[in-house]
This record gives C-alpha cells, sequence and structure tokens, in this order.
C-alpha cells in the first residue's frame, strides 16, 4: 500500500494469512514469494521478514541476524522447486532460507 503497509489474503498455509507478522510490516519497499507459499518484505531499513508456509521460507529466523542492509530478494518459482529465497547484501554477499533442496541452503559455497 501507498503507506508501506501489506494486506495478504488466501490460503493461511501459502502466505495468504500475515497477522503474526503484520506489526513488522511496516515501510515495506519490495516484495517476493516463492513457488510454495512464502512471503519475504524488505523494509526501507534494510531487514527482511518472512510469513507463510515455514518449510519454504515462511520462517527466516535462523539467517535473521545476517538479514541486514538487504538490497534484494529473489524467491524460487515452480511447482516443485519453489521453496526458498535468496537476498543479495549491500556487500554483495548472498544469504539463502527455505527448503535446502530448492536451494536454501547455500553453506557449500558461501566462501565463493
Amino acid at each position: 500500500l501507498a503507506d508501506g503497509s501489506v494486506v495478504s489474503w488466501g490460503d493461511p498455509d501459502r502466505g495468504g494469512d500475515s497477522s503474526a507478522v503484520q506489526d513488522q510490516l511496516k515501510n515495506v519497499q519490495q516484495i517476493q514469494a516463492t513457488g510454495g507459499g512464502a512471503f519475504a518484505a524488505i523494509l526501507a531499513d534494510g531487514s527482511v521478514v518472512s510469513w507463510g508456509d515455514p518449510d519454504r521460507g515462511g520462517d527466516s529466523s535462523a539467517v535473521q541476524d545476517q538479514l541486514k542492509d538487504v538490497q534484494q530478494v529473489q524467491g524460487t518459482n515452480g511447482l516443485f522447486a519453489g521453496g526458498a529465497f535468496a537476498a543479495v547484501l549491500a556487500d554483495g554477499s548472498v544469504v539463502t532460507w527455505g527448503k535446502p533442496g530448492h536451494g536454501g541452503n547455500s553453506s557449500a559455497v558461501q566462501d565463493q
């Protein structure tokens, strides 16, 4: 919305219910989705709020402390590969979360 807030609707298990994070969804700059039913919003301060299916990117708590100065977020899409997010930080590094088999675990290539 014009004031940077978010309204969601649809299947609650697929991100249609953002009430658990509604108080955090202020000054939203960008929203991305995975094909698996999760959403990630970049806020004006460079932080990220996610919601939806926790196994498919809706739970970013494991990497929340790394999600600072986020410039861009991209979600994976596809019937069988829609369950992870990648965030590009201001320093060019990448943070991933979500379903490991869908790209949510980039630890094997993190140093490259």
